[in-house]
């Protein structure tokens, strides 16, 4: 098979991260330096721990990805960001009280030296947080230009030779797809005019983007999921992905979902709740940011099961997502699902699971293989949506005449062959 042309990763890798302060971003920040010392292992990291077979079965030939594929190497990257909050990240990682202070200690003066840019802040989109680090400015295009200036300064002043830009801050208030998202002229039109349903979200992608630099959206907001930004994209030949990273009880639904539609079993409901703390928790605690997440949430179940074509197994299923903010919690998430089905002849049964986990523990691996993945997807010549990312995403961006693809081991499948791809390896269809 020809091999695609990957550039080397050659310098220095910037990664800038959107909530840089903030629970994930500082986990994920601390994590990948504990284990570029040596003094961690980044369970949950694909690109560092994962292996993939090359070949047929019996050559039983399964290296390490990060020894096939050309990633940037750890000790290659510089990361910095912007927050609502002045602390520098070591400070920040102490708040979130994710990590122990022994393990924060470990990189104590790395992380002391990030200290966040000032963020592009709207109240009207994150209610229930109230900014003290924030950018001023006349336009919402003013904004965009001072995001592409940080970026610039930022590469410069690392001597870094690439730059991605990934969000891990909160989810904004529920946006439908208006007609300013719909054209790239549209769009910088209402840039100009401070069209109300321009989110801060949106104007980061679209610095980043227009810088040439590869975006990932770690939350449900609409962001580079618009028309408008896959045009940018497009221009550009920039790698865009998200949306909202796929961790806790989402995860566990697209794992489930398939058991029960490949053995045929029927489905009647599935009712979901969670209690979790820390600032994702209070934020979601407003109506107009959990629609966002709910949307998001929602759409997994019809999407592998497909009511459409199996209507006497999931024609009538009742679906419930909650979320409540639980503030003793703090990072440590319970997602508890009470599903109700049914099998032969229609009788009844019942599945309940309780997921009590570490949402930024879950979270921090996907944002390090997110990152090196957009990355050598840029260095690869790939451009627009990267849909081979979708296994990290609740609600996978996709191209409008595609449907989404939910089930989690279909879209491992489809991440591993791309990457051979890359290699010039062939793709396994698995029918030797």
């Amino acid at each position: 098979m020809e091999k695609v042309q990957v550039k080397g990763a050659n310098g220095k890798l910037g990664v800038l991260v959107v909530g840089v302060g903030g629970a994930v971003a500082s986990t994920f920040i601390a994590g990948t330096l504990i284990t570029r010392k040596g003094m961690g292992i980044p369970v949950g990291s694909i690109t560092q721990l994962a292996t993939m077979r090359i070949g047929k079965r019996e050559d039983n030939h399964f290296p390490k990805i990060k020894d096939v594929v050309p990633l940037a190497n750890l000790n290659d990257i510089v990361f910095g960001g912007w927050d609502l909050f002045e602390e520098n990240v070591y400070q920040a990682a102490k708040h979130a009280e994710v990590l122990t202070k022994e393990d924060i200690d470990k990189v104590k003066d790395e992380l002391a030296t990030i200290k966040p840019m000032k963020a592009v802040f709207d109240q009207e989109f994150v209610k229930r947080l109230h900014g003290t680090w924030v950018k001023s400015a006349p336009t919402k295009w003013d904004l965009a230009e001072q995001v592409k200036e940080d970026i610039r300064n930022f590469k410069k002043e690392n001597g870094c030779d690439r730059i991605v830009v990934i969000w891990c801050g909160s989810t904004e208030v529920f946006t439908p797809l208006g007609e300013v998202h719909k054209t790239l002229a549209a769009f910088e039109k209402g840039l100009k005019e401070n069209h109300k349903d321009i989110a801060p979200s949106n104007i980061y992608a679209y610095a980043a983007v227009a810088e040439g630099v590869p975006y990932i959206n770690g939350a449900p907001n609409l962001t580079v999921d618009i028309p408008a930004m896959w045009e940018l994209a497009a221009q550009h030949q920039v790698p865009i992905c998200g949306k909202d990273f796929k961790t806790g009880q989402t995860m566990l639904k697209t794992v489930l979902s398939p058991m029960f539609k490949t053995r045929m079993l029927g489905l009647n409901g599935w009712f979901s709740t969670n209690i979790l703390g820390n600032r994702d928790g209070e934020v979601l605690d407003d109506p107009g940011s959990f629609k966002t997440k709910e949307e998001s949430k929602l759409s997994v179940i019809d999407n592998i099961l497909q009511p459409e074509l199996y209507p006497e197994l999931y024609g009538n299923v009742y679906h419930k997502v909650r979320i409540n903010y639980y503030p003793p919690r703090n990072d440590d998430k319970e997602g508890w699902d009470n599903i109700d089905l049914f099998g032969w002849l229609g009788y009844k049964m019942q599945m309940k699971v309780d997921f009590l986990c570490k949402d930024s523990i879950l979270a921090a691996p996907l944002c390090l293989d997110l990152v090196l993945f957009t990355d050598l997807a840029k260095r690869a010549g790939m451009s627009g949506i990267q849909d081979w990312l979708s296994f990290y995403f609740k609600s996978p961006m996709h191209e409008p005449n595609k449907v989404a693809e939910h089930d989690l081991f279909i879209q491992y499948v489809k991440l591993k062959n791309t990457l051979r791809k890359m290699i010039g390896e062939e793709t396994i269809d698995y029918l030797d």
